[in-house]
Protein backbone atom coordinates (compact mmCIF):
# COMPACT_ATOMS: atom_id res chain seq x y z
CA UNK A 1 0.00 0.00 0.00
CA UNK A 2 2.89 1.91 0.74
CA UNK A 3 3.73 3.37 -3.11
CA UNK A 4 -0.04 3.33 -3.74
CA UNK A 5 -0.71 6.15 -0.58
CA UNK A 6 2.74 8.05 -1.93
CA UNK A 7 0.97 8.30 -5.71
CA UNK A 8 -2.33 9.43 -4.15
CA UNK A 9 -0.86 11.87 -1.85
CA UNK A 10 1.19 13.26 -4.77
CA UNK A 11 -1.63 13.35 -6.82
CA UNK A 12 -3.66 15.40 -4.88
CA UNK A 13 -0.95 17.78 -3.95
CA UNK A 14 -0.77 18.46 -7.66
CA UNK A 15 -4.81 18.93 -7.56
CA UNK A 16 -4.70 21.35 -4.71
CA UNK A 17 -1.75 23.26 -6.84
CA UNK A 18 -4.39 23.99 -9.86
CA UNK A 19 -7.16 25.20 -7.46
CA UNK A 20 -4.40 27.67 -5.84
CA UNK A 21 -3.57 28.73 -9.20
CA UNK A 22 -7.25 28.95 -10.70
CA UNK A 23 -7.90 31.58 -8.18
CA UNK A 24 -5.26 33.82 -10.23
CA UNK A 25 -7.63 33.23 -13.50
CA UNK A 26 -8.77 36.17 -15.06
CA UNK A 27 -11.79 34.84 -16.78
CA UNK A 28 -10.52 36.00 -20.05
CA UNK A 29 -9.45 34.26 -22.83
CA UNK A 30 -6.26 35.47 -23.38
CA UNK A 31 -5.46 34.54 -19.69
CA UNK A 32 -6.70 31.32 -20.44
CA UNK A 33 -4.91 30.08 -23.20
CA UNK A 34 -1.48 32.89 -22.93
CA UNK A 35 -1.76 33.18 -18.73
CA UNK A 36 -1.82 37.22 -20.02
CA UNK A 37 1.68 36.81 -21.98
CA UNK A 38 3.26 36.97 -18.31
CA UNK A 39 5.40 34.11 -17.84
CA UNK A 40 8.78 34.98 -16.43
CA UNK A 41 11.94 33.30 -17.07
CA UNK A 42 12.01 30.59 -14.45
CA UNK A 43 8.20 29.74 -15.06
CA UNK A 44 9.42 29.99 -18.80
CA UNK A 45 12.54 26.80 -18.61
CA UNK A 46 10.23 24.48 -16.42
CA UNK A 47 7.09 24.75 -18.51
CA UNK A 48 9.36 24.44 -22.03
CA UNK A 49 11.28 21.46 -20.38
CA UNK A 50 8.48 20.10 -18.54
CA UNK A 51 6.73 19.93 -21.56
CA UNK A 52 9.47 18.31 -24.19
CA UNK A 53 10.38 15.87 -21.27
CA UNK A 54 7.41 13.36 -21.63
CA UNK A 55 7.36 9.10 -21.08
CA UNK A 56 9.20 9.31 -24.34
CA UNK A 57 12.04 10.63 -22.01
CA UNK A 58 12.30 8.33 -18.93
CA UNK A 59 9.87 5.60 -19.87
CA UNK A 60 10.84 5.30 -23.17
CA UNK A 61 14.65 5.81 -22.99
CA UNK A 62 14.93 3.37 -20.56
CA UNK A 63 12.94 1.07 -22.60
CA UNK A 64 15.02 1.80 -25.75
CA UNK A 65 18.41 1.85 -23.56
CA UNK A 66 17.33 -2.04 -22.96
CA UNK A 67 16.56 -2.88 -26.37
CA UNK A 68 19.48 -1.02 -28.14
CA UNK A 69 21.79 0.06 -26.00
CA UNK A 70 23.32 3.20 -24.63
CA UNK A 71 23.54 4.62 -28.57
CA UNK A 72 20.07 5.89 -27.71
CA UNK A 73 21.56 9.06 -25.97
CA UNK A 74 23.74 10.36 -28.66
CA UNK A 75 20.45 9.31 -30.76
CA UNK A 76 18.10 11.76 -29.10
CA UNK A 77 19.36 13.58 -25.83
CA UNK A 78 23.22 15.07 -27.34
CA UNK A 79 21.19 15.94 -30.69
CA UNK A 80 18.26 17.00 -28.87
CA UNK A 81 20.29 19.19 -26.00
CA UNK A 82 21.40 21.20 -28.93
CA UNK A 83 19.18 21.53 -31.59
CA UNK A 84 16.22 22.52 -28.85
CA UNK A 85 17.85 25.30 -27.92
CA UNK A 86 19.08 26.81 -31.38
CA UNK A 87 15.32 26.03 -32.07
CA UNK A 88 14.31 28.56 -28.92
CA UNK A 89 16.70 31.21 -29.87
CA UNK A 90 16.06 31.04 -33.63
CA UNK A 91 12.44 30.71 -33.89
CA UNK A 92 10.32 30.68 -30.44
CA UNK A 93 11.71 34.38 -30.00
CA UNK A 94 10.67 35.30 -33.53
CA UNK A 95 7.12 33.74 -32.96
CA UNK A 96 7.05 35.42 -29.82
CA UNK A 97 7.60 38.40 -31.31
CA UNK A 98 5.11 38.43 -33.83
CA UNK A 99 2.24 37.22 -31.23
CA UNK A 100 3.10 39.87 -29.16
CA UNK A 101 2.53 42.49 -31.88
CA UNK A 102 -0.09 40.85 -33.86
CA UNK A 103 -2.05 39.16 -31.10
CA UNK A 104 -1.82 35.54 -32.58
CA UNK A 105 -2.87 32.57 -29.87
CA UNK A 106 -1.85 29.80 -31.79
CA UNK A 107 0.18 28.45 -34.98
CA UNK A 108 -2.51 28.45 -37.45
CA UNK A 109 -3.29 32.06 -36.79
CA UNK A 110 0.27 33.25 -37.50
CA UNK A 111 0.19 30.73 -40.43
CA UNK A 112 -3.32 32.34 -41.96
CA UNK A 113 -1.32 35.67 -41.52
CA UNK A 114 2.01 34.95 -43.03
CA UNK A 115 0.84 32.94 -46.45
CA UNK A 116 -2.34 35.40 -47.20
CA UNK A 117 -4.07 31.46 -46.47
CA UNK A 118 -7.63 31.20 -44.73
CA UNK A 119 -8.27 27.51 -45.69
CA UNK A 120 -4.31 26.76 -44.87
CA UNK A 121 -6.09 26.29 -40.85
CA UNK A 122 -8.03 23.69 -42.62
CA UNK A 123 -5.56 21.95 -43.75
CA UNK A 124 -3.27 22.07 -40.81
CA UNK A 125 -5.74 21.31 -38.17
CA UNK A 126 -6.07 17.68 -38.76
CA UNK A 127 -2.56 16.98 -39.27
CA UNK A 128 -1.62 19.07 -36.21
CA UNK A 129 -4.07 17.42 -34.09
CA UNK A 130 -3.64 13.98 -35.56
CA UNK A 131 0.31 13.88 -34.70
CA UNK A 132 -0.47 15.37 -31.18
CA UNK A 133 -2.88 11.85 -30.50
CA UNK A 134 0.13 10.08 -30.31
CA UNK A 135 2.13 12.21 -28.16
CA UNK A 136 -1.37 12.14 -25.63
CA UNK A 137 -0.94 8.55 -26.06
CA UNK A 138 2.22 8.31 -24.66
CA UNK A 139 2.16 9.63 -21.31
CA UNK A 140 -1.37 8.04 -20.43
CA UNK A 141 0.18 4.45 -21.81
CA UNK A 142 3.18 5.17 -19.71
CA UNK A 143 1.38 5.82 -16.72
CA UNK A 144 -0.26 3.46 -16.48
CA UNK A 145 1.88 0.64 -16.77
CA UNK A 146 4.04 2.27 -14.32
CA UNK A 147 1.36 2.16 -11.97
CA UNK A 148 0.63 -0.97 -12.69
CA UNK A 149 4.13 -2.55 -12.40
CA UNK A 150 4.73 -0.26 -8.82
CA UNK A 151 1.37 -0.93 -7.12
CA UNK A 152 1.52 -4.87 -7.24
CA UNK A 153 -0.18 -6.37 -4.00
CA UNK A 154 -1.54 -3.50 -2.72
CA UNK A 155 -5.11 -3.82 -3.50
CA UNK A 156 -5.20 -7.81 -3.63
CA UNK A 157 -9.05 -7.68 -2.12
CA UNK A 158 -10.30 -5.65 -5.15
CA UNK A 159 -8.08 -6.57 -8.33
CA UNK A 160 -6.68 -10.45 -8.63
CA UNK A 161 -4.02 -10.03 -11.35
CA UNK A 162 -3.98 -11.78 -14.58
CA UNK A 163 -1.41 -14.34 -16.08
CA UNK A 164 1.71 -15.23 -14.44
CA UNK A 165 5.21 -14.48 -16.15
CA UNK A 166 6.73 -11.03 -17.39
CA UNK A 167 3.43 -10.46 -19.27
CA UNK A 168 1.12 -11.09 -16.58
CA UNK A 169 -0.93 -8.32 -13.99
CA UNK A 170 0.20 -9.03 -10.61
CA UNK A 171 -2.39 -9.67 -7.98
CA UNK A 172 -3.60 -6.49 -6.25
CA UNK A 173 -1.98 -3.89 -9.26
CA UNK A 174 -4.22 -1.24 -9.59
CA UNK A 175 -5.03 -2.20 -13.28
CA UNK A 176 -3.47 0.02 -16.27
CA UNK A 177 -7.01 1.21 -17.12
CA UNK A 178 -7.68 2.79 -14.11
CA UNK A 179 -4.16 4.12 -13.68
CA UNK A 180 -4.25 5.93 -16.81
CA UNK A 181 -7.74 7.21 -16.23
CA UNK A 182 -6.98 8.73 -12.67
CA UNK A 183 -4.05 10.88 -14.28
CA UNK A 184 -6.51 11.96 -17.12
CA UNK A 185 -8.83 13.29 -14.66
CA UNK A 186 -6.19 14.62 -12.36
CA UNK A 187 -4.48 16.64 -15.59
CA UNK A 188 -8.04 17.58 -16.84
CA UNK A 189 -9.24 19.14 -13.31
CA UNK A 190 -6.29 21.57 -13.09
CA UNK A 191 -6.12 22.23 -16.50
CA UNK A 192 -9.78 23.00 -17.07
CA UNK A 193 -10.05 25.36 -14.29
CA UNK A 194 -6.58 27.05 -14.22
CA UNK A 195 -5.95 26.91 -17.95
CA UNK A 196 -2.35 28.01 -19.16
CA UNK A 197 -1.23 29.53 -16.31
CA UNK A 198 -1.90 26.66 -13.76
CA UNK A 199 -0.27 24.67 -16.36
CA UNK A 200 2.92 26.65 -16.01
CA UNK A 201 2.52 26.02 -12.26
CA UNK A 202 2.33 22.50 -12.97
CA UNK A 203 4.70 22.21 -14.90
CA UNK A 204 7.97 24.06 -13.09
CA UNK A 205 6.80 21.99 -9.62
CA UNK A 206 6.49 18.38 -11.58
CA UNK A 207 9.96 19.15 -13.32
CA UNK A 208 11.35 19.81 -10.31
CA UNK A 209 10.35 16.37 -8.78
CA UNK A 210 11.40 14.62 -11.90
CA UNK A 211 14.80 15.60 -12.26
CA UNK A 212 15.17 15.11 -8.42
CA UNK A 213 13.72 11.76 -7.94
CA UNK A 214 15.60 10.83 -10.58
CA UNK A 215 19.03 11.23 -9.48
CA UNK A 216 17.81 9.79 -6.16
CA UNK A 217 16.22 6.68 -8.31
CA UNK A 218 19.83 6.60 -10.37
CA UNK A 219 21.73 6.61 -7.03
CA UNK A 220 19.64 3.91 -5.02
CA UNK A 221 19.52 1.68 -7.83
CA UNK A 222 23.34 1.49 -8.48
CA UNK A 223 23.92 1.26 -4.89
CA UNK A 224 21.57 -1.82 -4.79
CA UNK A 225 23.73 -3.40 -7.55
CA UNK A 226 26.97 -3.11 -6.50
CA UNK A 227 27.60 0.56 -7.59
CA UNK A 228 27.62 2.02 -11.04
CA UNK A 229 31.14 0.11 -11.62
CA UNK A 230 29.77 -3.37 -11.06
CA UNK A 231 26.42 -2.54 -12.90
CA UNK A 232 28.15 -1.71 -15.87
CA UNK A 233 30.73 -4.76 -15.59
CA UNK A 234 27.75 -7.14 -15.43
CA UNK A 235 26.62 -5.41 -18.72
CA UNK A 236 30.29 -5.86 -20.10
CA UNK A 237 30.16 -9.72 -19.73
CA UNK A 238 26.83 -10.40 -20.22
CA UNK A 239 25.27 -8.00 -22.93
CA UNK A 240 28.04 -6.16 -24.34
CA UNK A 241 26.57 -5.36 -27.77
CA UNK A 242 24.52 -2.54 -25.12
CA UNK A 243 27.55 -0.12 -24.72
CA UNK A 244 28.29 -0.21 -28.69
CA UNK A 245 26.41 1.63 -31.00
CA UNK A 246 26.80 0.17 -34.68
CA UNK A 247 26.89 -3.49 -33.29
CA UNK A 248 24.35 -5.72 -35.14
CA UNK A 249 24.56 -9.74 -34.83
CA UNK A 250 25.82 -10.45 -38.26
CA UNK A 251 28.30 -8.09 -37.42
CA UNK A 252 31.64 -9.35 -38.32
CA UNK A 253 33.27 -7.55 -35.09
CA UNK A 254 30.91 -9.08 -33.13
CA UNK A 255 32.95 -12.59 -32.12
CA UNK A 256 35.69 -10.25 -31.09
CA UNK A 257 33.63 -8.38 -28.84
CA UNK A 258 31.93 -11.49 -26.85
CA UNK A 259 28.59 -10.65 -28.36
CA UNK A 260 28.27 -14.26 -29.97
CA UNK A 261 29.50 -15.99 -26.92
CA UNK A 262 27.28 -14.18 -24.67
CA UNK A 263 24.22 -14.43 -26.48
CA UNK A 264 24.82 -18.01 -26.58
CA UNK A 265 25.05 -18.64 -22.47
CA UNK A 266 21.90 -16.54 -22.57
CA UNK A 267 20.07 -18.76 -24.66
CA UNK A 268 20.94 -21.72 -22.64
CA UNK A 269 19.70 -19.83 -19.58
CA UNK A 270 17.03 -18.96 -21.12
CA UNK A 271 16.21 -23.00 -21.89
CA UNK A 272 17.09 -24.38 -19.15
CA UNK A 273 14.60 -21.39 -17.14
CA UNK A 274 11.08 -22.39 -15.39
CA UNK A 275 8.50 -21.02 -17.60
CA UNK A 276 7.31 -18.44 -14.95
CA UNK A 277 10.62 -16.56 -15.81
CA UNK A 278 10.62 -16.91 -19.09
CA UNK A 279 6.97 -16.18 -20.47
CA UNK A 280 4.50 -18.52 -21.55
CA UNK A 281 5.05 -18.03 -24.83
CA UNK A 282 8.70 -19.08 -26.46
CA UNK A 283 10.64 -16.36 -27.00
CA UNK A 284 14.19 -15.98 -27.74
CA UNK A 285 15.90 -13.86 -24.88
CA UNK A 286 17.07 -10.11 -25.66
CA UNK A 287 19.05 -9.97 -28.89
CA UNK A 288 20.46 -7.00 -29.88
CA UNK A 289 19.03 -4.96 -33.06
CA UNK A 290 21.63 -2.07 -33.33
CA UNK A 291 22.35 1.30 -34.79
CA UNK A 292 23.91 2.01 -38.24
CA UNK A 293 25.93 5.30 -38.56
CA UNK A 294 23.90 6.34 -40.59
CA UNK A 295 20.64 5.88 -38.90
CA UNK A 296 22.54 7.55 -36.24
CA UNK A 297 23.28 10.25 -37.88
CA UNK A 298 19.62 10.86 -39.39
CA UNK A 299 18.03 10.94 -35.73
CA UNK A 300 19.33 14.74 -35.83
CA UNK A 301 16.46 15.47 -37.60
CA UNK A 302 13.76 14.44 -34.94
CA UNK A 303 14.56 17.18 -32.44
CA UNK A 304 13.79 19.83 -35.27
CA UNK A 305 9.94 18.96 -34.18
CA UNK A 306 9.93 21.42 -31.12
CA UNK A 307 10.02 23.75 -33.65
CA UNK A 308 6.10 23.02 -34.59
CA UNK A 309 4.85 21.13 -31.71
CA UNK A 310 2.10 23.85 -31.21
CA UNK A 311 2.06 23.03 -27.49
CA UNK A 312 5.34 24.84 -27.62
CA UNK A 313 4.63 27.21 -29.28
CA UNK A 314 1.40 27.96 -27.60
CA UNK A 315 4.21 28.13 -23.95
CA UNK A 316 6.20 30.49 -26.37
CA UNK A 317 3.40 33.18 -26.27
CA UNK A 318 3.09 33.25 -22.70
CA UNK A 319 6.93 34.63 -22.22
CA UNK A 320 7.18 38.46 -20.38
CA UNK A 321 9.32 38.96 -22.90
CA UNK A 322 12.26 38.04 -25.57
CA UNK A 323 14.94 38.11 -22.16
CA UNK A 324 12.53 35.56 -20.72
CA UNK A 325 14.04 33.12 -23.51
CA UNK A 326 17.58 33.11 -22.24
CA UNK A 327 17.34 31.26 -19.41
CA UNK A 328 15.97 28.08 -21.51
CA UNK A 329 18.18 28.19 -24.12
CA UNK A 330 21.22 28.04 -21.22
CA UNK A 331 19.69 25.60 -19.11
CA UNK A 332 17.82 23.22 -21.69
CA UNK A 333 20.69 21.00 -22.66
CA UNK A 334 21.92 20.61 -19.29
CA UNK A 335 18.35 19.85 -17.81
CA UNK A 336 18.43 16.89 -20.67
CA UNK A 337 21.60 15.66 -19.54
CA UNK A 338 19.96 15.58 -16.06
CA UNK A 339 17.34 13.61 -16.90
CA UNK A 340 18.61 11.21 -20.07
CA UNK A 341 21.85 9.87 -18.51
CA UNK A 342 19.97 7.81 -15.91
CA UNK A 343 17.32 6.51 -17.78
CA UNK A 344 19.91 5.69 -20.55
CA UNK A 345 21.93 3.73 -17.85
CA UNK A 346 19.38 1.97 -15.94
CA UNK A 347 17.64 0.29 -19.00
CA UNK A 348 21.40 -0.78 -19.98
CA UNK A 349 22.05 -2.38 -16.62
CA UNK A 350 18.71 -3.79 -16.38
CA UNK A 351 19.92 -6.26 -19.67
CA UNK A 352 22.31 -7.92 -17.37
CA UNK A 353 21.16 -6.88 -13.79
CA UNK A 354 21.15 -10.09 -10.90
CA UNK A 355 20.00 -10.06 -7.37
CA UNK A 356 20.50 -13.20 -5.55
CA UNK A 357 21.14 -15.07 -8.69
CA UNK A 358 18.23 -14.29 -10.41
CA UNK A 359 17.68 -11.68 -13.28
CA UNK A 360 15.69 -8.54 -12.34
CA UNK A 361 14.51 -8.58 -15.84
CA UNK A 362 13.12 -12.05 -16.30
CA UNK A 363 14.14 -13.13 -19.30
CA UNK A 364 12.49 -12.85 -22.83
CA UNK A 365 11.14 -9.65 -20.89
CA UNK A 366 8.42 -8.47 -24.10
CA UNK A 367 7.55 -5.45 -22.55
CA UNK A 368 10.27 -2.58 -23.14
CA UNK A 369 7.51 0.11 -21.48
CA UNK A 370 7.43 -1.20 -18.00
CA UNK A 371 11.09 -1.66 -17.85
CA UNK A 372 11.72 1.10 -15.72
CA UNK A 373 8.44 0.57 -13.34
CA UNK A 374 9.98 -3.24 -12.80
CA UNK A 375 13.52 -1.97 -11.66
CA UNK A 376 11.89 0.78 -9.34
CA UNK A 377 9.21 -1.93 -7.98
CA UNK A 378 11.87 -4.59 -7.67
CA UNK A 379 15.07 -2.64 -6.21
CA UNK A 380 13.85 0.19 -4.11
CA UNK A 381 11.95 0.23 -1.09
CA UNK A 382 8.20 0.65 -0.79
CA UNK A 383 8.43 4.02 0.40
CA UNK A 384 10.97 4.83 -2.23
CA UNK A 385 9.53 3.07 -5.09
CA UNK A 386 6.14 5.56 -4.31
CA UNK A 387 8.15 8.44 -4.55
CA UNK A 388 10.44 8.01 -7.32
CA UNK A 389 7.16 6.59 -9.77
CA UNK A 390 5.37 10.04 -8.70
CA UNK A 391 8.85 11.72 -10.07
CA UNK A 392 7.89 9.25 -13.48
CA UNK A 393 3.92 10.46 -13.23
CA UNK A 394 5.22 14.53 -13.05
CA UNK A 395 7.39 14.08 -16.29
CA UNK A 396 4.70 12.59 -17.79
CA UNK A 397 1.51 14.73 -16.41
CA UNK A 398 4.14 17.83 -16.92
CA UNK A 399 3.41 17.28 -21.03
CA UNK A 400 -0.08 16.52 -21.03
CA UNK A 401 -1.42 18.99 -19.73
CA UNK A 402 0.42 21.33 -22.71
CA UNK A 403 -1.00 19.30 -25.12
CA UNK A 404 -4.47 18.88 -23.68
CA UNK A 405 -4.62 22.44 -23.51
CA UNK A 406 -3.46 23.93 -26.86
CA UNK A 407 -5.42 21.46 -28.73
CA UNK A 408 -8.46 23.09 -26.96
CA UNK A 409 -7.58 26.63 -27.70
CA UNK A 410 -6.55 25.74 -31.33
CA UNK A 411 -10.13 24.15 -31.74
CA UNK A 412 -11.43 27.24 -30.37
CA UNK A 413 -9.61 29.63 -31.29
CA UNK A 414 -8.77 28.07 -35.25
CA UNK A 415 -12.22 26.35 -36.05
CA UNK A 416 -14.92 27.35 -34.25
CA UNK A 417 -14.06 30.88 -33.25
CA UNK A 418 -12.74 31.45 -36.99
CA UNK A 419 -14.65 29.56 -39.38
CA UNK A 420 -17.88 29.01 -37.69
CA UNK A 421 -18.28 32.44 -35.55
CA UNK A 422 -15.89 34.46 -38.10
CA UNK A 423 -14.65 35.92 -35.12
CA UNK A 424 -17.27 36.72 -32.93
CA UNK A 425 -16.91 35.04 -30.30
CA UNK A 426 -16.62 36.27 -26.01
CA UNK A 427 -14.00 35.54 -24.34
CA UNK A 428 -16.10 33.93 -21.83
CA UNK A 429 -17.47 31.59 -25.61
CA UNK A 430 -13.62 31.08 -25.94
CA UNK A 431 -13.06 29.38 -22.64
CA UNK A 432 -16.11 27.38 -22.54
CA UNK A 433 -15.66 26.07 -25.80
CA UNK A 434 -11.90 25.63 -24.88
CA UNK A 435 -12.75 23.39 -21.71
CA UNK A 436 -15.51 20.96 -23.42
CA UNK A 437 -13.36 20.14 -25.79
CA UNK A 438 -10.24 19.25 -24.21
CA UNK A 439 -12.99 16.89 -21.87
CA UNK A 440 -13.59 15.41 -25.55
CA UNK A 441 -10.34 15.01 -26.13
CA UNK A 442 -9.09 13.40 -23.05
CA UNK A 443 -12.17 11.06 -23.33
CA UNK A 444 -10.93 9.89 -27.03
CA UNK A 445 -7.06 9.97 -25.73
CA UNK A 446 -8.12 7.19 -22.61
CA UNK A 447 -9.95 5.15 -25.53
CA UNK A 448 -7.40 5.14 -27.96
CA UNK A 449 -4.91 4.08 -25.36
CA UNK A 450 -6.65 1.15 -24.09
CA UNK A 451 -6.27 -0.48 -27.39
CA UNK A 452 -1.86 0.02 -26.44
CA UNK A 453 -1.26 0.30 -30.08
CA UNK A 454 2.39 0.17 -29.67
CA UNK A 455 6.01 1.04 -27.68
CA UNK A 456 6.04 4.36 -25.92
CA UNK A 457 9.51 4.86 -28.04
CA UNK A 458 8.37 3.89 -31.32
CA UNK A 459 5.19 6.08 -30.83
CA UNK A 460 7.10 8.94 -30.12
CA UNK A 461 9.77 8.97 -32.85
CA UNK A 462 6.81 8.62 -35.51
CA UNK A 463 5.20 11.11 -34.04
CA UNK A 464 7.94 13.46 -33.68
CA UNK A 465 9.01 12.50 -37.56
CA UNK A 466 5.57 14.64 -38.34
CA UNK A 467 6.27 17.21 -36.53
CA UNK A 468 9.74 17.59 -37.84
CA UNK A 469 8.80 17.38 -41.45
CA UNK A 470 6.61 20.20 -41.18
CA UNK A 471 9.65 22.54 -39.82
CA UNK A 472 10.99 23.68 -42.82
CA UNK A 473 7.46 25.52 -43.01
CA UNK A 474 7.85 27.04 -40.26
CA UNK A 475 11.83 28.60 -40.47
CA UNK A 476 10.94 29.70 -44.39
CA UNK A 477 7.96 31.49 -42.71
CA UNK A 478 10.48 33.28 -40.41
CA UNK A 479 13.70 33.84 -42.35
CA UNK A 480 12.45 33.23 -46.49
CA UNK A 481 10.41 36.34 -47.61
CA UNK A 482 9.64 34.40 -51.03
CA UNK A 483 7.83 31.99 -49.33
CA UNK A 484 4.70 31.39 -51.11
CA UNK A 485 1.08 30.32 -50.18
CA UNK A 486 1.36 27.48 -52.57
CA UNK A 487 4.67 26.18 -51.54
CA UNK A 488 3.30 26.48 -47.66
CA UNK A 489 0.53 23.94 -49.68
CA UNK A 490 3.21 22.04 -50.87
CA UNK A 491 5.52 21.27 -47.86
CA UNK A 492 2.48 20.42 -45.62
CA UNK A 493 0.70 17.80 -48.19
CA UNK A 494 4.44 16.38 -48.86
CA UNK A 495 4.60 15.41 -45.21
CA UNK A 496 1.37 14.28 -44.63
CA UNK A 497 1.64 11.93 -48.00
CA UNK A 498 4.75 10.77 -46.65
CA UNK A 499 4.02 10.14 -43.07
CA UNK A 500 1.09 7.96 -44.03
CA UNK A 501 2.99 6.07 -46.34
CA UNK A 502 6.06 5.51 -44.78
CA UNK A 503 4.12 4.71 -41.21
CA UNK A 504 1.78 2.13 -43.23
CA UNK A 505 4.76 0.51 -44.60
CA UNK A 506 6.52 0.35 -41.21
CA UNK A 507 3.67 -1.76 -40.00
CA UNK A 508 2.49 1.12 -38.57
CA UNK A 509 4.83 1.19 -36.45
CA UNK A 510 5.45 -2.80 -35.32
CA UNK A 511 8.28 -2.75 -37.02
CA UNK A 512 10.90 -0.96 -34.69
CA UNK A 513 13.90 -1.06 -37.25
CA UNK A 514 11.99 0.25 -40.85
CA UNK A 515 14.97 2.38 -42.33
CA UNK A 516 14.61 3.92 -45.63
CA UNK A 517 18.02 3.43 -47.41
CA UNK A 518 19.41 3.14 -43.69
CA UNK A 519 18.07 6.39 -42.99
CA UNK A 520 15.59 7.20 -40.52
CA UNK A 521 12.28 8.36 -42.30
CA UNK A 522 12.04 11.39 -40.36
CA UNK A 523 15.23 12.24 -42.79
CA UNK A 524 13.44 11.63 -46.17
CA UNK A 525 10.23 13.03 -45.12
CA UNK A 526 11.78 16.45 -44.07
CA UNK A 527 14.23 16.37 -47.33
CA UNK A 528 10.82 16.20 -49.66
CA UNK A 529 9.13 18.58 -47.36
CA UNK A 530 11.97 21.38 -47.78
CA UNK A 531 12.10 20.53 -51.25
CA UNK A 532 8.48 20.88 -52.10
CA UNK A 533 8.31 24.10 -50.27
CA UNK A 534 11.18 25.80 -52.09
CA UNK A 535 10.62 24.75 -55.59
CA UNK A 536 7.01 25.31 -55.39
CA UNK A 537 7.76 28.53 -53.91
CA UNK A 538 10.24 29.62 -56.54
CA UNK A 539 7.72 28.71 -59.09
CA UNK A 540 4.59 30.80 -57.78
CA UNK A 541 4.17 34.09 -57.10
CA UNK A 542 5.74 35.91 -54.19
CA UNK A 543 3.90 37.12 -51.24
CA UNK A 544 2.24 40.86 -51.43
CA UNK A 545 4.26 44.18 -50.34
CA UNK A 546 2.32 44.13 -47.48
CA UNK A 547 3.03 40.52 -45.98
CA UNK A 548 6.16 41.05 -46.63
CA UNK A 549 6.42 44.38 -44.79
CA UNK A 550 4.60 43.07 -41.89
CA UNK A 551 6.86 39.86 -41.19
CA UNK A 552 10.18 41.49 -42.67
CA UNK A 553 9.54 45.21 -42.12
CA UNK A 554 13.27 45.84 -42.87
CA UNK A 555 12.83 44.45 -46.72
CA UNK A 556 12.26 46.63 -49.70
CA UNK A 557 9.43 44.10 -51.28
CA UNK A 558 8.55 40.70 -52.06
CA UNK A 559 10.96 40.40 -54.88
CA UNK A 560 14.20 42.51 -52.95
CA UNK A 561 16.66 38.98 -52.65
CA UNK A 562 15.70 35.54 -50.81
Amino acid sequence: MTPLLIIVAYLSLLLFLGVVSSRFFRGTAADYFLASRGIGSFLLVMSLFGTTMTAFALIGASGESFAVGIGVYGMMASWAGIIHSACFFLVGIKLWSFGKKYGYTTQIQYFRDRFESDKLGLVLFPILVGLVIPYLLIGVMGAGVTIEKVTAGALPSLFAGSGSGPTGVAAGAVPYWLGSAVICMVVLIYVFFSGVRGTAWANAFQTIVFILLGIVTFSVISDKLGGAEKASAMVQEENPHIFRRTVRPDDPMTRHHGLEQAYERKMAAWEAAPESERGKQPKEPHKPRGISQLQFLTYMFIPLSVGMFPHLFQHWLTAKSAKSFRLAVIAHPLLIMLVWVPCVMLGAWATSAYIAGKPVIPLAFSNPNAVLGKMVADLTSDALSGLLTAGILAAIMSSLDSQFLCIGSIFTNDIVGHYVQHDRLSDRQKVMIGRIFVVVIVLITYLLAQTRPGGVFTLGVWCFSGFASLFPLVFASVYWRRTTKAGAYACVITTAVLWVYLFAQSGYGANREYLVAGMMPVAVMTGASALALVVVSLMTQPPSSSTVAKFFPDAQGPSSGS
